[in-house]
């Protein structure tokens, strides 16, 4: 079992697709109960405005002392396949998220299962310029304030610089 929450908008109908957004928790939010991944970043702005949300969002969750790995990104994914399954998803419109390990992780899942997401949005990570020109096919949408006391800034900038000379829209 890997227990996971997902947000369905109240106006949701299988009778039209439906964006959707993988959302990448932090390392404060791993564990085993399926809610704390739910708790920050995006989460708590879907509780707090549903309105602004006419989408689909996935929240996996991370094993305890796990980062967004080869085994968790699988995971992440399964859970993403079956939403697609189970809800009227638009494989087109199927965006990527994630802030601090998960931005970490947002960048290592655009380099490896790019071609699955339109659209990329880190939030306060980093990851590894080679693969710049893999996520140089996307666009990307890339947030991190310099008084970020956790992930240095330098590490979004780089990527960000990095993407750019390969081309991409960052």
């Amino acid at each position: 079992t890997y227990p996971y929450s997902l947000y369905i908008p109240n106006d949701y109908t299988p009778k039209k697709s439906w964006p959707a957004i993988l959302f990448l928790h932090g390392a404060g939010e791993g564990g085993e109960d399926g809610e704390k991944a739910a708790q920050v970043g995006i989460g708590k702005a879907v509780r707090e405005h549903p309105d602004w949300f006419p989408c689909i969002v996935v929240f996996p969750q991370c094993r305890p002392e796990r980062f967004w790995d080869e085994q968790m990104r699988a995971m992440a994914l399964a859970v993403l396949d079956r939403v697609c399954r189970d809800c009227n998803v638009d494989a087109n419109r199927v965006s990527l998220t994630g802030l601090s390990l998960g931005g970490y992780g947002t960048w290592a899942f655009g380099s490896t299962e790019g071609g699955r997401f339109s659209a990329l949005a880190p939030i306060c990570g980093g990851g590894d310029p080679v693969h710049a020109a893999t996520l140089a096919a996307k666009p990307i949408w890339c947030f991190h304030g310099d008084a970020d006391a956790v992930v240095p800034v330098s590490e979004s900038r780089n990527m960000v610089e990095a993407v750019k000379a390969a081309g991409g829209d960052v």
